[in-house]
């Protein structure tokens, strides 16, 4: 994906509070109230089963989702993205904050609190900084592999409450393990709740996008419970109150524990917020206020006793779908969930541990993507292996741990990219002037005594040496008649000073074994100006770089005394070039 981070202009609506609700007409507000009951019909129960995710009691969850939507309806400029408790993130933060504290106790929900703050910092000075980019670090297989290695941290940690049996490790591997081994002691009545609420709502959602499939799998739940005279656990009534922040000064060993995983979920918030955004219409432009507007909600929902919150591609999606023109429906849908919670706190009771896990079950199934694994698979095979390296890394080491590696391994695949480009010589395309990368089979025309190098990626320190050799394996097969050697530059968008300096250093000792060299389509202005001022346009010679192959082709090929000149002027100009870059 693409990110463009420019600060909006002064005189937009960017800069005025609640920017999304301006244009709000009194015709649009029976669609915003549709959308608004969709949003609190799909929110509450996942908010509710994020905040068990993250080891705290439910209401924190609903907690989250009033101060990201609150504070993303001030701030953001995406009119139908939802913000609240997220499933991606949670488990990151639980795997880590389980380490340090016992989960549930007033020492974790203080270390969460912490947690969300530094994440929220770090979101609101994305934008200043201008690191909108970074939400590009990984790449759609590493992205996959990623999400369902969390997907798996997601699903361990509702199978115990679903099939009611006790887990009492935290570390993943052995935590599946020991669910295989307490398998056969499995409850069937809890595991009829929460498996067939997870299978009821993912079949509910395949089929009806449009209806609250997990509000309808609890409803059902909670039927089933006095109907089937089922003894199973029962989640505690909600507390009218909100918890307010639990204020305690952190330790050194917490401060370096917190602050590389708030790095983490900061990354991982912008990387999803960035994909929900190009999901979405109307989602373009600066991503910046966005990450700073949930960056202010983490921060108040840290405030009010919760935890960090991210944007939702699955609410997000049923908003837009649901008519959602402004972030006027999460307001509503936030009102609701206040007065649910006030006049009905008790009904909570109602519903089953187990199909709340079950919910928590369906979205960690949600999170596989098994579309976008066979689309892999299927374009670009190679790439499959990213996608399982990432996934076992989130899942055999710490998961704060595996994140960081899983970006790690994108930027490791994005630097073998371009130290081993794919460089090719380009072929006449019959007919046209057009020369070309030609495929298997493909027919096409070559010039006698010319030979077409195409550069595949910005010159570098890193593959300019493998590209100087490929260029001197393609001379050595080339036809001995070869005389023109035309370099072609289209896809050079960067040079850095060793790549200049290696490139030349071939043109010219190319040169000084007679063949003529000529650049062409040299195109993007970043890279032209660097082969200026490195020198590697002089190295060719001003008068042999040109916007085109084929005008390249025939103004040196077909000159006259292309031979002779081809030999007489390479020792000194090559002098002249290797020596002003041993100067440098």
């Amino acid at each position: 994906m693409t990110v463009t981070d420019r600060p909006a202009p002064a005189t937009t609506p960017a800069r005025l509070i609640f920017p999304t609700l301006r244009r709000l007409t009194l015709a649009s507000l029976p669609g915003e109230v549709v959308a608004a009951l969709m949003l609190l019909a799909i929110a509450v129960p996942e908010q509710l089963a994020t905040a068990r995710l993250m080891g705290l009691p439910p209401i924190t969850g609903l907690v989250a989702f009033a101060a990201g939507t609150l504070a993303f309806a001030a701030f953001g400029m995406t009119r139908a993205l939802s913000v609240g408790a997220d499933s991606t993130i949670a488990p990151i933060m639980a795997a880590t904050l389980a380490t340090l504290a016992v989960p549930g106790s007033a020492h974790y929900a203080a270390l969460a609190g912490m947690l969300a703050t530094l994440t929220g910092l770090a979101l609101i000075l994305s934008r200043p900084l201008r690191l909108g980019w970074i939400a590009d670090l990984l790449s759609v297989p590493v992205t996959t592999g990623f999400l369902a290695g969390i997907s798996v941290h997601i699903m361990a940690s509702a199978l115990p409450t679903i099939l009611s049996i006790p887990v009492t490790t935290e570390a993943l591997p052995r935590r599946l393990l020991q669910i295989a081994v307490e398998l056969p002691k499995a409850d069937p009545a809890t595991a009829a709740l929460g498996l067939g609420t997870a299978a009821f709502s993912l079949a509910t959602m395949r089929l009806r996008r449009h209806l609250p499939a997990p509000l309808i799998a609890l409803a059902l739940s909670a039927a089933a419970v006095p109907l089937l005279q089922l003894r199973v656990p029962m989640l505690e009534a909600l507390p009218r109150n909100v918890p307010g922040p639990v204020l305690r000064l952190p330790n050194l060993a917490e401060v370096q524990a917190l602050l590389p995983l708030s790095g983490v979920i900061a990354l991982v918030v912008m990387m999803q917020t960035a994909a929900v955004r190009q999901s979405l219409r109307g989602g373009g432009g600066e991503p910046g206020r966005d990450f700073a507007a949930i960056g202010v909600g983490s921060i108040l929902s840290a405030l009010l006793g919760s935890f960090a919150v991210n944007s939702s591609p699955p609410r997000s999606a049923a908003l837009q779908a649901a008519g959602a023109r402004s972030q006027l429906s999460g307001l509503i849908a936030v009102a609701l969930t206040v007065a649910l919670v006030a006049g009905g706190a008790g009904a909570f009771a109602l519903l089953p541990q187990a199909a709340l896990s079950g919910v928590l079950l369906m979205v960690g199934l949600h999170l596989l993507h098994p579309g976008t694994i066979r689309r892999i698979a299927r374009q670009s095979p190679a790439e499959l292996s990213l996608v399982a390296a990432a996934a076992l890394l989130v899942i055999l080491l710490p998961v704060n741990q595996g994140v960081w590696l899983a970006i790690l391994l994108s930027l490791a695949h994005a630097l073998y990219l371009i130290a081993r480009p794919t460089c090719t010589e380009l072929r006449r395309v019959p007919g046209t002037t057009i020369w070309w990368a030609l495929g298997p089979g493909e027919l096409g025309e070559t010039e006698p005594g010319a030979l077409v190098f195409a550069l595949g990626a910005p010159l570098s320190f890193l593959n300019a040496r493998l590209i100087s050799s490929r260029l001197e394996e393609a001379v050595a097969r080339a036809r001995p008649e070869l005389r023109l050697i035309v370099i072609e530059a289209q896809g050079v968008i960067g040079i850095d000073f060793t790549g200049a300096r290696i490139l030349a250093e071939t043109v010219v000792g190319l040169r000084a074994r007679g063949f003529d060299l000529a650049l062409a389509r040299l195109e993007n202005e970043r890279a032209e100006i660097a082969a200026r001022r490195t020198g590697l346009l002089e190295a060719f010679g001003e008068e042999r770089v040109f916007r085109s192959v084929e005008q390249a082709v025939h103004a040196r090929l077909y000159r006259t005394g292309l031979a002779e000149s081809a030999t007489e002027e390479p020792d000194r100009h090559a002098k002249n070039v290797i020596g002003s870059y041993q100067k440098g």
